[in-house]
């Protein structure tokens, strides 16, 4: 994964991998035998990670869990930047990643209607459903990390999603600086 967020999907070699792992590239081979196998363990690995530790910060998921990997994620730039890359790359038909963001995506946008569903029931602000305001949802982190990866010094991204969840009711807003 450091790799990777390092110089790039494109730009990491299956050697590169298994030095930096201690692994020989025959050894390395024998977990993932081929790059797109490693893409797609690696962005596996990305979201166990922070699902477990969102969990471990509120036992369940909640909008504040979402603010808080939004937190998270704001320490970790590489990680956010290769995310990003991999998921805009992803769009094209034969990248090896597009199934597993269709699923993803697919995964993220039923669990955030269940997550709002819960925190705000069949109706939110605005009269949307959990499930149309879902991928606006899913589109408002994602597009936040790109603004800031591209702006840091303007773009708070902790700070602007916690202005989102005002809007949906929930949390404080306190300020975008972009």
């Amino acid at each position: 994964m450091e790799l990777i967020s390092e110089r790039g999907y494109r730009r990491t070699s299956l050697a590169a991998v298994a030095e930096r792992a201690g692994l020989t590239q025959q050894g390395l081979l024998h977990h993932f035998p081929t790059k797109e196998q490693l893409l797609v363990g690696v962005l596996e690995e990305r979201d166990r990670w922070d699902f477990a530790s969102a969990a471990a910060s509120s036992g369940a998921w909640r909008t504040e869990t979402l603010a808080q990997l939004v937190d998270y994620n704001a320490t970790r730039p590489g990680i956010v930047q290769t995310y990003t890359v991999l998921s805009a790359d992803s769009v094209t038909e034969d990248h090896p990643a597009r199934d597993f963001f269709e699923s993803r995506f697919r995964a993220v946008r039923e669990g955030l209607a269940v997550l709002l569903r819960t925190e705000f029931g069949d109706s939110l602000p605005g009269g949307l459903t959990p499930e149309q305001a879902a991928p606006l949802m899913v589109a408002v982190m994602d597009g936040l990390q790109l603004q800031w990866l591209l702006d840091p010094e303007n773009v708070d991204m902790p700070a602007s999603f916690r202005d989102f969840l005002a809007l949906l009711g929930r949390g404080g807003g306190e300020g975008v600086k972009g």
